[in-house]
């Protein structure tokens, strides 16, 4: 009881923070990452577009639609589009553009993605969506609720339904060499903390040798992203990755087949050296965008899973 009782604490503790940060954001960040002047094009609108038609769905849900970021791209396409949020901001946003596109402002609505209850809420499609997405959510859901985001999605849509579900990529650390490389190489590969506790009398002599290899990496990048008015910035709340590797198997065990990962933005070196030649780097970058080249495990920061509910 008490347990349960913490993990919910620790739950609301992590969404209020995330609501905090993001609820200045409602009125820019559309322009400010899917926009014109956006630091790399939003390649993933296309692919989730072309998926959706693809599958046929009439109607979609967007869990954490945001400022309807990428419901707005879809006003046109004779479906039923549904969205929900948790920061209220982002909601009245949201709902702005719908009226603006024509479309019902109460097919948006806050909530949580953890809660089930929020993908059906009373007066809204009951019968299953035909297609969900899930995209810059997973960063900010605490490892022990993974599980539950994507039963919860997989319950909202109808079988045979489509699903779309954004990860920032893990792996990518490897090819940054920065602070989140010597991240993962500690903490993922080597597994530091365990290997400490088993050096005994080499405690010292490993503790040295990881401190070797961390001055192999550029720890000063990249830099933390801070708030706009006092609030918490996007790295100052919870903001994971994940490793595409380990997640696949388990968005199968939700109930999916046919998974696909689906890379996007792509980098043709590692960040620290985009501002030697901007413009050739973000050129060759974009050229990269392949969604199934194998380079986008350790090349691209971001991958969809793609998979068909069994």
């Amino acid at each position: 009881m008490a347990e349960t009782a913490d993990k919910d604490a620790g739950r609301a503790r992590i969404e209020a923070s995330v609501q905090h940060c993001y609820s200045t954001w409602g009125d820019n960040y559309y322009a400010d990452y899917y926009g014109p002047g956006a630091p790399y094009p939003p390649v993933h609108v296309d692919q989730m577009r072309s998926t959706i038609l693809k599958a046929g769905a009439k109607s979609v849900l967007d869990a954490g639609c945001g400022p309807a970021s990428f419901l707005r791209h879809l006003s046109q396409d004779g479906m039923d589009l549904y969205g929900f949020d948790l920061t209220a901001e982002m909601v009245t946003e949201a709902k702005r553009i719908f009226t603006a596109q024509g479309l019902p402002p109460d097919r948006v609505w806050q909530g949580s993605v953890i809660d089930p209850q929020a993908f059906k809420p009373e007066g809204q499609l009951a019968t299953g969506y035909d297609a969900a997405v899930c995209v810059g959510v997973l960063p900010h859901i605490a490892p022990a609720d993974d599980a539950r985001v994507f039963a919860n999605l997989c319950d909202a849509v109808r079988p045979g339904g489509t699903v779309l579900v954004e990860a920032r990529n893990q792996l990518f650390s490897l090819f940054t060499m920065n602070r989140p490389s010597y991240t993962f190489v500690r903490d993922e590969l080597v597994q530091a903390e365990r290997l400490l506790g088993r050096a005994g009398p080499d405690r010292d002599a490993v503790a040295g040798a990881l401190d070797s290899v961390q001055g192999q990496f550029r720890m000063d990048l990249p830099p933390v992203r801070g708030g706009k008015a006092g609030e918490p910035g996007y790295d100052e709340v919870l903001s994971r990755t994940h490793n595409p590797l380990t997640l696949k198997p388990q968005f199968e065990a939700a109930g999916f087949m046919d998974v696909r990962v689906l890379f996007y933005h792509f980098h043709a070196l590692p960040p620290m050296l985009e501002k030697s030649a901007p413009a050739l780097f973000r050129r060759e970058s974009v050229a990269m965008e392949q969604p199934e080249d194998w380079r986008g495990y350790f090349m691209a920061s971001a991958f969809l899973l793609c998979g068909v509910k069994a």
